[in-house]
């Protein structure tokens, strides 16, 4: 006979109190709810004392496990000097530190090709000119507090720039369908996800759209569907780059050219961890640039390491963080946050170039300041806390386990191709995401009223493995300390309440096509 626990204190104090994130509370408030009191490395522990691996890092954001001991001395320290002073008027030793770390990495590209400044691209697109080609060196850094106001600092200093460089007086900006960026006014107008979006409208400023290059879902793709990933077998023409070329080509004829387009480079998150084809960034990079426009990337998921390690430059191991390096692409304005402090503490940063920070240069009486910030910028704990994970990320240790990790969930990732109930499993580095459909062959997705992914993670939590999905994906994308053993109990318990759900999985010929 089974025995039922009574409800922890905590969870009552919980239920009684606390309005969660994105959650329907009237669901939230029929059973108790997981009270996490403790965790290490992968692992997170709650109020019955019962254990779970941490499969998403705690919403996309611990990179090093729990309880990282480098972590935890470095913010120890930290809290013996001070834990925060005010950025307004003020400077402090970490978080110029931290300053200077960030830009070295976010020009690595240039440092591995030998270059200081500014480098120059030869032109590929006919009638561009060669200038248009400029790779940026970001060399500037304002800290905010979360990936939502990183954004917001991005758009603020766009939009200005354009104004007070004459190219625009009212600032346009494209983002791709689907996209989100965050929950400020500001990032929401960004965002194309009408379940969040929608009801906010009135609020918003207006922002224009233009197709992802959602492979699996693209009415260009002319390939049936496949067991293997659909960036793979995908039949297409890059229909997806020549509508971005036509949305600004449309936007300049109307006299009022797009001041910049926002991207999350190589994976749209919250859009249902969507991957773009290789080769795609380069190419809307090229447009964009061609256009005279700037590229802001929305690093907050995809920043320090989730992406994957890229390949050796020169036989020599490639210390790139940022996914939009993969490609070749520099940004002009490079927005980071969840990771940055290894998952610990709510720090963000925008990192731009010296030409946008001079627009905002002048006397006292012009009024030229950048009249924007919070309370916690630059505070001292995250400061430290990210200087030791890059420190973390950095060692040859990091390196070796995430090269692992991703081979092992690479591996492991194959046996979930035997259910008919899995359309796509696209992994990009460290992120995967699974898209559950009622039937793979025609790509039927369920109704979203149906919670298939919810379901679904449900039962992965009763097997002891926490996830969110998004819609009907599921999310893997676990800490970069995580074992073999242990990405082999996530994909596992992922391919069981699949059978629990959805019921015993037929037998599939042809596993040859498998990926």
């Amino acid at each position: 006979m089974k025995v039922r626990l009574a409800v922890h204190k905590l969870a009552q104090l919980d239920r009684r109190y606390v309005w969660h994130p994105f959650t329907q509370m009237r669901d939230w408030l029929r059973r108790e709810p997981i009270v996490i009191v403790s965790g290490q490395g992968a692992v997170l522990r709650d109020t019955h004392g019962r254990e779970y691996l941490d499969a998403n890092a705690s919403i996309w954001t611990n990179l090093h496990g729990h309880n990282h001991p480098k972590i935890n001395a470095a913010i120890r320290r930290q809290l013996k000097k001070v834990a925060h002073s005010s950025a307004l008027g003020l400077a402090n030793q970490p978080a110029s530190l931290l300053a200077q770390k960030l830009v070295e990495a976010a020009n690595q590209l240039n440092a591995e090709r030998g270059r200081r400044n500014a480098e120059w691209l030869p032109a590929r697109l006919p009638g561009i000119p060669r200038s248009a080609f400029r790779v940026p060196r970001l060399n500037k850094v304002f800290f905010s507090d979360d990936g939502s106001t990183a954004m917001e600092v991005a758009l603020k200093l766009a939009y200005e720039f354009a104004r007070r460089t004459g190219r625009n007086r009212k600032p346009k900006f494209l983002s791709l369908g689907g996209a989100y960026h965050g929950d400020t006014v500001g990032a929401v107008s960004l965002g194309h996800i009408d379940l969040f979006h929608k009801a906010y409208g009135g609020l918003l400023f207006k922002s224009d759209t233009v197709m992802s290059p959602y492979c699996y879902r693209c009415p260009f793709n002319r390939a049936r569907p496949e067991r293997a990933d659909a960036r793979d077998y995908r039949r297409c023409n890059w229909e997806c780059v020549g509508q971005v070329e036509k949305k600004f080509a449309a936007q300049k004829k109307r006299g009022n050219p797009y001041a910049a387009m926002v991207v999350e480079p190589l994976i749209q998150g919250a859009a249902g961890m969507v991957p773009q084809p290789a080769g795609w960034l380069r190419r809307v990079a090229e447009v964009v640039r061609g256009n005279g426009a700037q590229l802001i990337a929305d690093e907050v998921m995809t920043g320090f390491g989730r992406t994957g390690i890229p390949s050796s430059i020169n036989n020599q191991p490639s210390t790139r963080l940022f996914a939009c390096h993969h490609e070749g692409v520099q940004p002009d304005f490079l927005c980071l946050a969840k990771g940055l402090t290894g998952g610990y503490l709510p720090m963000a940063a925008t990192l731009t170039t010296r030409e946008v920070f001079d627009e905002f240069l002048g006397e006292y009486g012009e009024f030229k300041t950048f009249y924007h910030g919070h309370s916690y910028t630059g505070n001292q704990l995250g400061a430290a806390a990210a200087l030791a994970s890059l420190e973390i990320l950095q060692s040859t240790v990091s390196l070796r386990a995430r090269r692992q990790l991703e081979q092992t969930l690479r591996e492991e990732l194959k046996t979930l191709w035997s259910s008919p109930n899995v359309g796509d499993v696209r992994q990009v580095g460290l992120i995967v995401g699974v898209e559950l459909v009622r039937n793979w062959r025609t790509r039927e997705p369920f109704a979203l009223r149906e919670r298939a992914g919810i379901r679904v993670c449900e039962v992965m939590t009763r097997r002891g493995v926490l996830t969110r999905p998004v819609g009907d994906v599921i999310v893997i994308m676990p800490p970069y300390c995580t074992t073999p053993a242990q990405a082999r109990r996530i994909v596992g318990a992922l391919r069981d309440s699949l059978l629990e759900v959805f019921g015993k999985f037929p037998r599939v010929r042809n596993r040859a096509s498998s990926p």
